[in-house]
């Protein structure tokens, strides 16, 4: 199991403090994965760069690909960069393996015509990803107070956490807020166009 995965099963089962997007979730499953690499050695940093290491191989074939992902000749990539490519598209990547995994299951609707999103059914790892939510796991609580799952206290989340893991953590944060501020752009755009066409 992944901190990747426990987040995306803590997406789709807890009710979260504001909306979720796709874009904020995937960015953040990016973040998720640059953290369990950097502790198992996949890379290190060298100031913002993302220097590979001789591969780990991990068992999670999602993990796996983004370890393959990375660049491996000179120059290399800044982690932010590398958040922004890895995170396209990547909480639908997540929800179609968890699917095939049968960790999900769609609930029915009252109307026929009516289809939820899928939820996470009773496994080992559902329960795993809760406990790491119950117990304020600091990675974990981290990633979910930035999407929007969960409030983050003002004191922080409580436990040690080595430099590389914060500098993820954080990148991770800037490419967020990164994203909320292109949000924010393009729909004070779309009210000035709306505007102008209603002046006219």
């Amino acid at each position: 199991m992944t901190t990747a995965r426990d987040l995306m099963i803590l997406a789709l089962d807890v009710p979260p403090v504001r909306d979720v997007g796709q874009g904020d979730l995937s960015l953040a499953l990016a973040g998720a994965e640059a953290v369990d690499l950097v502790r198992a050695g996949s890379f290190v940093l060298d100031g913002d760069l993302v220097v590979p290491g001789p591969p780990t191989a991990p068992q999670d074939a999602l993990l796996a690909a983004a370890e393959s992902s990375f660049v491996r000749t000179e120059p290399y990539e800044s982690l932010e960069d590398w958040l922004w490519r890895r995170g396209r598209d990547l909480a639908a990547a997540y929800a179609a393996r968890l699917a095939a995994d049968g960790l999900v299951a769609r609930t029915r609707g009252r109307l026929l015509a009516a289809r939820s999103a899928p939820a996470p059914v009773d496994s080992p790892a559902r329960r795993r990803a809760a406990a790491r939510w119950a117990s304020d796991e600091p990675v974990l609580a981290t990633l979910t107070a930035a999407v929007g799952l969960r409030e983050e206290p003002a004191e922080g989340f409580p436990g040690p956490l080595d430099e590389a893991v914060v500098t993820v953590l954080a990148s991770t944060g800037d490419a967020l807020a990164e994203l909320e501020a292109v949000r924010q752009r393009r729909s004070i755009e779309d009210a000035g166009f709306d505007n102008m066409w209603q002046a006219l």
